[in-house]
């Protein structure tokens, strides 16, 4: 297939690249390693490589991609050792040192990223949209009914003067939106921001971060989703985490399920955060809803399809012991230099 002979040349060409410098090192990071990089686009093709060979190209993207970060930090550490042998001109050995402070990555980035990768490996591809919304996307299109709680001031931030354009108040827009551009099968998550017009606490707070996962085909089962789900819990949580599901309520799945996962009850800080059951709820779930695949124009008869929501916020609450919600959006350097040694 075509997009093996491109897997195949972008090979090549890392293996063939000569990077003699810091400018040239930087490109070449940029175009395999960037935000915007050339390997990304290659994932949205997992839909149209046949059954028997995903496996095979999902190895070949994987083999790609660390070929790019091998290449990478080897030459990088020998530019680095090149320029540590140059010996500074005038130096000055009595002037006092400046202090160097090691930068961080945000605890929500940290958390957000390992579940993108986790995701990526069983070939979900990454899909971002906008924050200001339109009411059909956010939710007539996700089987909201109009006199939905969702729906009134109190949850939801329209904009002024506006009935139609609001704040999103989940990613399920981004969901909508795919389903309404681009044809089954459809395997993606969504994280971003979501806003929802809520009372500031140690628990919850006006602005939040999802990821929100989406799978259409034909013949996708229930126990699809739930193979799917264990394998992101054991992946996040550790290789022994035990999950169970609780049927719950969503417009736009049906059957609904909450996902938890067992933490146990041995400390104080599991019990707390269990409330003694534990049990920890980490997301929600469900097959996608028939009205919402209507509303999409996707045939109901033909395909089927699950859906979940991941909260970011809880997850890294939970993940690095944090108390209070607050603190992830304060922006706080005493706080935020605790997770410098965490990629």
């Amino acid at each position: 297939m075509e997009v093996f002979d491109t897997i195949k040349n972008y090979l090549e060409e890392i293996a063939n690249s000569e990077l003699n410098s810091q400018e040239v090192l930087e490109q070449f990071r940029i175009r395999f390693l960037g935000t915007k990089n050339i390997i990304k686009p290659l994932f949205a093709e997992m839909r149209n490589v046949p059954n028997e060979r995903k496996k095979e190209f999902g190895l070949a993207l994987n083999e790609l991609k660390d070929k790019a970060e091998e290449k990478y930090n080897l030459v990088k550490s020998q530019l680095d050792l090149s320029a540590d042998k140059i010996k500074p001109k005038g130096l000055d050995l009595s002037l006092p040192p400046e202090p160097m402070l090691k930068g961080s990555r945000h605890p929500v980035s940290i958390v957000m990223n390992q579940m993108i990768n986790i995701f990526e490996k069983i070939g979900f591809v990454v899909e971002e949209e906008r924050e200001i919304e339109d009411d059909w996307h956010n939710f007539t299109a996700m089987n909201t009914p109009e006199d939905h709680p969702a729906r009134d001031m109190q949850d939801t931030f329209y904009l002024k003067n506006s009935v139609t354009n609001l704040l999103r108040t989940h990613t399920s827009s981004v969901q909508a939106r795919v389903m309404t551009t681009q044809k089954p099968p459809i395997r993606i998550i969504a994280p971003g921001r979501v806003y929802r017009n809520e009372t500031i606490s140690a628990r919850s707070h006006c602005q939040f971060h999802q990821v929100e996962g989406l799978y259409i085909d034909k013949n996708v089962s229930f126990a699809d989703m739930k193979q799917t789900l264990l394998y992101f819990a054991r992946e996040m949580y550790g290789p022994k985490t035990d999950i169970r599901l609780r049927p719950s309520y969503f417009p736009f799945t049906e059957p609904s399920a909450e996902m938890d996962v067992w933490m146990g009850t041995d400390t104080d800080t599991t019990k707390r955060l269990t409330k003694g059951t534990g049990w920890l709820e980490v997301l929600g779930c469900g097959m996608v809803d028939p009205n919402v695949l209507k509303n999409c124009d996707i045939d109901p008869e033909v395909y089927t399809g699950f859906a979940f929501g991941i909260g970011v916020e809880r997850t890294a609450m939970q993940k690095f012991d944090i108390s209070d919600i607050r603190l992830l959006f304060e922006n706080d350097v005493r706080f935020l230099r605790q997770f410098s040694s965490v990629v």
